[in-house]
């Protein structure tokens, strides 16, 4: 089961309010998968052993540690082939950084983006399939 943090200790005996991990996840992988430039997500495998981002699993590629007020973000994904890497990655981590931030309330610490592969156009690989043969 997802682990659940307090983010807000609520003195008014209202009660308190609880964000489990896996939210923080799926926001940072949504974030994500707004820049241009990123082809998909990687499972972050050791191996570099890449798979695309589904549609059911946005916390893919996502790992998160989440304290009382504060994440951490290691986000692990495709680049685009020809998109400039250190751009993406900027990128990313501004808009995952103002999401997490703007949704949750929790200050974002750091988020590390470790690019594990390129993905080339469909296009060029068939084209150059075809050349072989």
């Amino acid at each position: 089961m997802a682990e659940e943090k307090d983010l807000v200790k609520n003195d008014s005996g209202l009660g308190a309010i609880k964000i489990a991990d896996e939210v923080v996840s799926i926001i940072a992988g949504l974030a994500a998968t707004e820049i241009d430039g990123i082809a998909g997500m990687s499972g972050g495998v050791v191996g570099g052993i890449a798979e695309m981002l589904g549609r059911k699993n946005f916390s893919k590629g996502v790992k998160v540690e989440v304290g009382e007020r504060e994440a951490a973000v290691d986000l692990f994904i495709i680049v685009k082939y020809g998109a400039r890497i250190p751009d993406v990655a900027l990128a990313a981590q501004e808009n995952i950084k103002r999401a997490i931030e703007t949704m949750t309330g929790l200050s974002v610490v750091e988020v590390n983006v470790h690019v594990q592969g390129v993905s080339f156009p469909e296009d060029e690989t068939k084209e150059e399939d075809t050349r072989v043969h």
